[in-house]
């Protein structure tokens, strides 16, 4: 039995006797409840044996809370295993892959599977070489893994789902992961269009904005084997799917595929592993190239998908840099839209031809950051130390970000000054200087601070749509036009990830922009001498992903390497360090203090968020090669598992191969 506890030394398997009453119902992957220390505990049955190692007489189960198996072999196998590979506890990985229970959901029957539909011709993977290949391998059942790197404007929710449709064909399972609800309502349409709308649905969605017992009567449904074909954010990724055929992942450099629940697993790298232990075949799928994909094809772990470069000329929009702020000072209308005169006559052009022009924002709101007048250092709240902006028209005053006080009195603590200006524009901003450049043309707005949300798709018509990264409507026909301003935001964060996260976000954006052939431009606002620029106008995701790996295996960087942070007072994370047995190759880095506090007004630390001073808290960073990667992770569980039995209060937060490091 795995025993539901948080307690590292206890993150083992238990035997229990299991009662006559109880011998016929208490299946494997089943819900009880046991008595522990006392206390009486929810778990997992796992496995049944005939007889047990312990010695001493083994405690009866007390109660079955269900007799549904929900949890399957194969899924506990991945949960011990994704345990393992970040330093985390199986009760802990248990909780995000099985949904809390719901009484009603176990009481319907089980839904018959929907025959088998034919396999889909999917001409359009024939484009690419390797592609037809790699679908070929998919029906007959062979794990073949491979990284697509997606043409320009290539309609991917359908190739994602022709690839699904391929191995239901061949009477095996699929799961694909997508980022976020937009991406998963754009598949799940594509899969109904492809398979048609029966008495039996072929698949099923899974996402945490769904009602729990909707949630657990659809995980249910997978389960039991009604549905072969799971689509979902990232939690989808531990669904029981039967027979798996083929795990994919859209876009795999977004950060939301990273949980935020300990052990922080990514949903790449579930699906890697799942992948390994079911024998399946796996897509990794974006327009752009995480690192993390460039290194399992270069370990030849999977093989490259990607257009010819004739064919990615001809689908490319035509792409220019224009990052010189002096071509401002040719056009009245560009300075008071901060656009050089060569995007404004780009934007011209394109609402003259009554095609709609996206422009792409990196920061959400209306003034997100302000600064001195004088010496540009950044304005802070005098209460919290959190940064000040303005939430909305030009004539509202300045307020805190974080506890909202409005910025009265405000005065520089470096020179004295006491007038703002604006450090960074945010969408809302960015509208309303549109608004005044182009009067008369309809502006839309789309993203979360947005007065309607995230758009979901825009006409045909000339149109502004201002839109921050990963909120771009789908056009109609594609835009004829975008700008990706404000490039310093992006290029210039102090983030290891940095470039990467750049180009998927450009890309992201240039590829809702129609072809050169058919007039489609994208004005990119920064140096043209940039390598993440420069692979951007070459349109070339492969070529910036093995820069930035040879560059980060230079350094000793991930994922060259395998890292861990360790977030703790000192002394608490200083008691982990001299714990550890570490690996010959590990290198310990640190202290240093968290990236996400502040100076507080007395001279204490100010957590993001909080309104008090709070206690230091320091980070330290093990490295270690990627060979010894299994060996690094041993060893913290084994240190969280002696300060665990030592009764230790302070908790040290570890997480391995974070996405965001700084």
């Amino acid at each position: 039995m795995c025993v539901d506890s948080p307690l590292t030394h206890l993150d083992r398997l238990f035997d229990y006797l299991i009662p006559d009453e109880f011998l016929e119902l208490a299946a494997v992957g089943c819900r009880v409840r046991v008595r522990f220390a006392g206390r009486l505990l929810d778990g997992y049955v796992i496995d049944r044996v005939a007889s047990s190692d312990h010695s001493g007489a083994l405690a009866p189960l007390v109660k079955l809370s269900s007799v549904e198996p929900v949890l399957s072999p194969a899924v506990a196998r991945l949960a011990r295993t994704v345990a393992d590979r970040y330093a985390g506890t199986l009760s802990d990985v248990l909780r995000l892959a099985v949904p809390p229970r719901r009484a009603r959901p176990e009481q319907l029957p089980a839904g018959e599977p929907a025959p088998p539909t034919g396999r889909p011709a999917a001409s359009q993977w024939r484009r690419y070489p390797h592609g037809g290949s790699y679908l070929d391998a998919v029906a007959e059942g062979r794990p073949a893994r491979a990284v697509w790197t997606v043409r320009p404007g290539e309609d991917w929710p359908v190739r994602l789902a022709e690839a699904a449709v391929t191995a239901t064909a061949a009477g095996r399972g699929a799961l694909l992961v997508l980022p976020d609800a937009r991406d998963v309502d754009r598949l799940d349409s594509a899969l109904s269009d492809l398979t048609g709308t029966g008495s039996s649905p072929t698949h099923t969605v899974l996402t945490a904005d769904l009602k729990p017992e909707e949630r657990y009567r659809r995980f249910l449904a997978v389960r039991r084997g009604s549905v072969r074909v799971v689509i979902g954010t990232r939690a989808a990724a531990f669904a029981p799917v039967a027979d798996l055929g083929l795990v994919a992942i859209w876009d795999d450099g977004d950060d939301l595929h990273a949980e935020l629940r300990a052990p922080y697993p990514h949903a790449r790298e579930v699906l890697v592993l799942r992948a390994h232990l079911e024998n399946c075949a796996a897509l990794i799928a974006g327009w752009s190239r995480s690192t993390e994909a460039d290194v399992l094809i270069e370990s030849g772990w999977a093989h490259e998908i990607a257009a010819e470069r004739d064919e990615v000329r001809r689908a490319a929009p035509r792409i220019q840099a224009s990052g010189d702020d002096v071509e401002q000072s040719r056009d009245p209308a560009a300075r008071s839209a901060r656009l050089p005169s060569l995007a404004l006559r780009v934007v011209r052009e394109t609402l003259a031809a009554q095609a709609p022009v996206l422009v792409q924002v990196p920061r959400r709101g209306y003034v997100p950051s302000l600064a001195c007048d004088r010496c540009r250092t950044p304005a802070r709240c005098r209460h919290c130390a959190g940064p000040l902006g303005q939430a909305a028209a030009a004539s509202a005053a300045a307020s805190c970000r974080w506890c909202a006080r409005p910025a009265t009195a405000w005065a520089c603590p470096v020179c004295g000054a006491r007038r703002l200006r604006v450090a960074v524009s945010g969408a809302g901003r960015t509208s309303e200087e549109l608004g005044r450049a182009f009067p008369g043309v309809p502006i839309r707005n789309s993203g979360r601070t947005a007065a309607a949300g995230v758009l979901a798709s825009v006409g045909k018509g000339p149109a502004l749509v201002v839109a921050t990264p990963g909120a771009e409507p789908i056009p109609e026909g594609g835009y004829g036009a975008a700008l990706l301003l404000d490039s310093w935001a992006l290029l210039g964060r102090a983030d290891l990830r940095a470039g990467e996260e750049t180009m998927r976000r450009w890309l992201g954006a240039a590829s809702l922009v129609r072809s050169a052939s058919e007039g489609g431009q994208v004005i990119v606002m920064a140096d043209s001498g940039h390598p993440v620029v420069q692979a951007l106008i070459r349109w070339d995701p492969a070529g910036l992903a093995a820069r930035e790996l040879a560059e980060r295996r230079e350094l000793g960087f991930p994922p060259a390497v395998r890292l861990a942070t360790l977030t703790a007072t000192a002394q608490a994370a200083e008691q982990l360090l001299a714990s550890l047995v570490l690996p010959a190759s590990a290198e310990v880095l640190g202290p240093v203090p968290v990236v996400d506090e502040y100076p507080g007004p007395q001279g204490g630390i100010v957590a993001a968020g909080a309104e008090g001073p709070a206690e230091t808290l320091v980070r330290y960073l093990i490295r270690a090669s990627r060979a010894d990667g299994a060996a690094l992770a041993k060893a913290l569980h084994a240190g969280q598992a002696l300060r665990s039995a030592a009764k230790a209060t302070e908790h040290v937060r570890v997480q391995l191969d974070p996405v965001d490091i700084g």
